[in-house]
């Protein structure tokens, strides 16, 4: 049996006693996309098919540094930081190339803590278009760049003066895709190994920077497909002595690193929920009023989509990323770009996401928002052509500036209470004013240059 045939629990337990394995290895995603895990005993593992198994619930109670939100009503010291109950999943059975016979498997917050769960809230939007009648599918592509560094150099070097893999801007090269050849090859094997197929792989403008397009599929699984290969990609490249970055702009010279999503709606029969030949840019009512929704709603919903205070360094005018709340046929300046691709390929390109996103709320953001669309019948403005960032657009488009002002949206946002449920929001919300709070009590590099001597 192979890891892509499992489906059933009997089935997950077959293939760990096929492989003769005394041990697997299971994992969640935490509030920032972070995999969580350990290794547990087959005995163990067997229990836990049928009965659930538990993680401490700090891991949806600290940030990606480890240290403890103390804004947050979820857990924290004052609930003594009890089990939270997690359900294994087992049609999520990866190989793990590196490791031998290895098997992964995915798990999802239950219980007390499934209500702030990031996979179970994209699963909740999914199970709202189910209700409605469609299915979704999902694919995203990651721009990263790859790094000549260690995590030790790096830090030793104080994150400057970093060595690329390669300099200069070099977008599409084959001379590049093919010096490293090895590199790319490993990363095709990769994804292939780990059932999270890449359908186009090439250089992007910057140094050392590297595209993925992932192939697409349904949205539950393309979110864990982009959760694991940001999290394997980085595994891939410290076990050859490098590193790869998918912060949303690492440099400031520098484009930002995008983490867009494309996103289709089928019909239970399915039939594209997107595609009308004869209507204009060939978009069914329910498209427009799918990317009506997404408009609308992205400004107070940014902070689930632009989650670190680095983020926001991305979008600004001149730097391939979007600057308000746009849509256009075709116009990679918008927020949001519509792709006529006939009734099999007829989609919405998310374009406001970047590598940074946890892929799961990213993805329950930009299926949501439409689904609200399409729910109240919301119209888009008029599509956007030529360049979004000259026109000048009115307050509802603008986007939050910063992650403080983008958490402050959210928190009050009667539609995202609807779509992803009050305590989600409620959580997630006040782990993103703890982002902004941590960050406002450092002292920059910026801060030292400019007022150290001067002021």
């Amino acid at each position: 049996m192979q890891p892509e045939d499992v489906r059933t629990s009997a089935q997950a337990r077959a293939i760990v006693e096929e492989r003769g394995l005394t041990h697997v290895k299971v994992g969640v995603f935490d509030n920032d996309g972070i995999l969580r895990g350990k290794y547990i005993d087959r005995a163990k593992f067997f229990s836990a098919l049928d009965k659930g198994m538990a993680f401490c619930d700090v891991v949806l109670g600290w940030d990606s540094n480890d240290t403890q939100y103390d804004n947050i009503t979820f857990t924290g010291w004052h609930t003594a930081f009890p089990d939270a109950a997690v359900r294994l999943l087992p049609a999520t059975c990866r190989a793990l190339p590196f490791e031998g016979n290895m098997l992964l498997f995915l798990g999802e917050f239950t219980g007390h803590a499934e209500s702030v769960c990031p996979r179970a809230t994209l699963r909740r939007v999914l199970e709202r278009a189910a209700r409605m009648g469609y299915g979704a599918s999902a694919a995203a592509e990651y721009e990263f760049f790859v790094f000549n560094e260690t995590p030790a150099s790096v830090r030793e070097k104080g994150y400057r003066g970093l060595q690329n893999l390669t300099p200069g801007m070099f977008g599409y090269s084959v001379l590049r895709s093919s010096v490293h050849a090895e590199l790319y090859q490993a990363l095709l094997q990769l994804a292939e190994d780990m059932r999270m197929p890449i359908e186009g792989l090439h250089t992007e403008t910057g140094p050392g920077v590297i595209e993925a397009a992932l192939h697409y599929t349904e949205a539950l699984e393309a979110a864990d497909r982009a959760a694991l290969f940001k999290t394997f990609v980085k595994v891939l490249a410290q076990r050859r002595g490098l590193m790869a970055t998918f912060m949303a702009k690492w440099s400031q010279q520098l484009p930002g690193q995008s983490g867009h999503l494309h996103v289709s709606l089928a019909r239970q029969d399915g039939s594209s929920a997107f595609y009308a030949e004869a209507s204009p840019h060939t978009m069914s009512p329910e498209m427009r009023w799918f990317v009506g929704g997404q408009q609308a709603l992205m400004p107070e919903l940014l902070a689930m989509v632009a989650a670190t205070v680095n983020s926001y360094t991305r979008l600004v005018p001149g730097f391939w990323a979007p600057t308000s709340a746009t849509w256009g046929v075709e116009n990679r300046t918008c927020a949001l770009r519509v792709i006529q691709g006939g009734p099999q390929a007829q989609r919405v390109e998310y374009r406001i996401a970047a590598a940074d996103i946890n892929p799961y709320l990213a993805l329950a953001v930009a299926i949501g928002s439409g689904l609200w669309g399409i729910e109240h019948r919301i119209e888009p403005d008029e599509p956007i052509t030529g360049n979004a960032y000259d026109r000048k657009l009115p307050a509802e488009r603008q986007l939050p500036r910063t992650l403080g002002e983008a958490a402050e949206r959210l928190a009050h946002s009667k539609a995202a209470q609807a779509l992803f449920g009050a305590p989600f929001v409620e959580h997630f919300a006040a782990t993103r004013q703890w982002e902004e709070r941590e960050f406002r009590s450092a002292v920059t590099d910026w801060e030292l240059a400019r007022y150290f001597e001067i002021i």
